[in-house]
């Protein structure tokens, strides 16, 4: 009966480390996302500047006969 007891506690104990360990890893994993006050906006980490365009001679000539 205790043998029976052991080896129920052993294999409990072994599945529950086994399930905290893969829940820390998939929130360890998890980037958390910036949209609290950004009206569901997803703020990127990128650490690039975003350029939009550059001033060029096409890009001058493109926007006078566009406008």
């Amino acid at each position: 009966m205790q043998t029976q007891r052991r080896e129920f506690l052993k294999k409990a104990l072994i599945g529950s480390s086994a399930v905290l360990a893969t829940t820390t890893l998939a929130q360890a994993n998890e980037r958390p996302t910036k949209t609290q006050g950004s009206n569901g906006v997803v703020v990127g980490y990128s650490p690039k500047k975003e350029i939009l365009y550059k001033k060029t001679s096409y890009w001058r000539e493109y926007y006078s006969v566009a406008s």
